[in-house]
């Protein structure tokens, strides 16, 4: 298999990992579609909202994971089966696939989150700083609006414009790959944006299962 072949595969790899319903699955445990209540949306959020706090961090933490494992192991399977340095682009890669596969998840008829956690996962190993600040935004704006929607777009916002400004002097696939995964975030909160104009978005306090 030549290098292309090796790259696919890892891509491939990092897809089908990032798709894992971790949110559909930890509900199902608690006997909760978590399809069929709160937005629908199998993310941490909903988790929040519909089974409890402890297992919507639990979820967080699961997508996260999804992201920032294939990013920082495949690179390292592949070199160790080629014997060759890999680029940084094949983390880039990587990243990028696990985000689509927890969006696009083959296992639900490509029906899924909105990428947030995996793609701070995944930015974890690729863009720290940028995912840092992104973080911090996130934090000031869930806590000054308490809404999750609002802090995960301004923290979209925020890496879009960290990357340029830490990354954008050097090889212009992090950047580029970085803003992309920003604003598909921002893009996948477009429901969101709809119910924030229509004043029916819900915020952090509003539970309406109790955990049990």
């Amino acid at each position: 298999m030549g290098m292309m072949g090796y790259y696919l595969l890892a891509g491939l790899v990092a897809y089908l990992v990032g798709a894992i319903p971790t949110g559909l699955l930890v509900a199902r445990y608690k006997g909760i579609d978590i399809r069929s209540v709160g937005s629908g949306n199998i993310g941490a959020t909903n988790v929040y909202r519909a089974v409890g706090k402890g297992w919507g961090l639990a979820t967080f933490a699961a997508d996260s994971l999804k992201g920032m494992l294939p990013t920082l192991l495949l690179p390292v399977v592949v070199e160790n089966l080629t014997g060759r340095t890999t680029p940084d682009a094949l983390a880039l890669f990587c990243a990028a696939c696990a985000v689509i596969g927890h969006v696009c998840p083959v296992y639900l008829g490509f029906k899924g989150g909105k990428g947030i956690a995996t793609s701070a996962g995944a930015l974890v190993v690729v863009g720290p700083l940028s995912v840092l600040i992104a973080l911090v935004v996130f934090g000031i704006l869930l806590r000054t609006t308490r809404y999750v929607s609002v802090g995960s777009m301004g923290g979209s916002l925020a890496l879009i414009v960290s990357v340029w400004i830490l990354y954008g002097s050097g090889d212009m696939i992090r950047p580029i790959v970085l803003t992309a995964l920003g604003l598909l975030g921002i893009w996948r909160h477009r429901s969101n944006i709809r119910r924030l104009l229509d004043g029916t978005e819900s915020r952090t306090r509003d539970r309406p299962v109790k955990e049990e």
